[in-house]
């Protein structure tokens, strides 16, 4: 008797087949593909808090005033493509209560536009598309995927320079846990600005070159372990006027001692961050597990079927030799 496999075993073992090579091609090709940072970014983070900053009509530092400090990137998503790179312009202005609802951002306490080039994988800068301020690092908007819990060089833009953060454990940000670093900079000189010698406490001279100094005193990022997303940023920032070569401040231009994320911020990253960290999750681990485990059961029910439930046919031969009448 001879047999033959039935369609739905044969079926069964393909699809066993196909899921097992599907599983491995989603966790070391697909996975790695989806970690890569969006250009088609169109985001506004605001901070918020009390602090003193030199307001130029009344030629004095006030204190005690709500400070706000609005940041909003845009990716430049042609750009993005010609160079495969992720190339995103920030534009943050800092506004007083008086300044605020701002018109033009040139009425701004302050207004910096910038131009960011980073590796879409790495995270790491890229020197090209006019990229401005040129910078270092390796966090700065975001960190990169799959967070370590070590120290990484975070670049301050203030400062021009990277600091040093340092894992400090975890925190959760609206009920959402991510991983906390912290650290600080020391007052540092960051350029000269020219001002009114009576400013800095030089009243004989009409104009001096002030030393601009900066400093902050706690810089705190929460951040997604899995999307490298900052869900919570607080900084400590002082800037300060000096006379030349004078190791006291005259002017306190803006300080603070905590300038944070505002709770519906917070609750904006932490919706982008568990929502692209449970898809990376899915096509990580989740997917090709499943795949694999799905993948095995059918293989082998399709194999068993295979080798034990095919349907019987008669031997045509044998047949026909037992039908035959005798030969004497």
């Amino acid at each position: 008797m001879r047999r033959t496999a039935s369609p739905t075993s044969l079926l069964l073992f393909g699809a066993g087949v196909f899921l097992l090579v599907l599983a491995p091609l989603l966790a070391w090709y697909v996975a790695p593909h989806a970690k890569r940072t969006p250009i088609d970014v169109d985001t506004t983070t605001v901070f918020t808090g009390t602090g003193s900053y030199f307001d130029t009509s009344e030629v004095k530092t006030v204190h005690g005033k709500r400070i706000t400090v609005t940041r909003q990137v845009r990716g430049d998503v042609a750009d993005s493509e010609k160079s495969g790179n992720a190339v995103w312009d920030v534009s943050t202005s800092i506004d007083t209560d008086a300044t605020l609802p701002a018109a033009d951002t040139r009425d701004s306490l302050q207004w910096t536009l910038e131009r960011w080039v980073t590796d879409r994988a790495t995270n790491e800068p890229v020197h090209c598309c006019d990229e401005s301020p040129v910078f270092d690092g390796e966090a700065y908007l975001k960190f990169p995927f799959d967070v370590e819990k070590r120290s990484y060089r975070w670049w301050d833009a203030t400062l021009g320079g990277v600091v040093q953060l340092r894992y400090s454990g975890v925190k959760k940000v609206q009920g959402y846990q991510g991983l906390r670093f912290t650290g600080s900079v020391p007052a540092t000189m960051t350029g000269v600005r020219q001002v009114p010698g009576r400013l800095v406490g030089m009243d004989r001279t009409p104009q001096v070159l002030a030393e601009e100094w900066y400093a902050n005193s706690a810089i705190e990022l929460v951040v997604d372990r899995r999307t490298g997303r900052i869900l919570l940023a607080a900084i400590g920032p002082r800037k300060t006027l000096r006379a030349p070569g004078s190791g006291k401040d005259a002017v306190v231009l803006l300080e603070s001692a905590r300038l944070a994320f505002t709770p519906e911020t917070q609750r904006q990253q932490v919706e982008l961050a568990s929502g692209d960290s449970r898809r990376l999750a899915v096509l990580g681990s989740t997917a090709p597990v499943g795949a694999a485990a799905l993948g095995a059961v059918l293989a082998l029910v399709g194999a068993a079927l295979v080798a034990r439930g095919r349907r019987p046919t008669p031997d045509r031969t044998n047949a026909h030799l037992m039908t035959s009448p005798s030969v004497r």
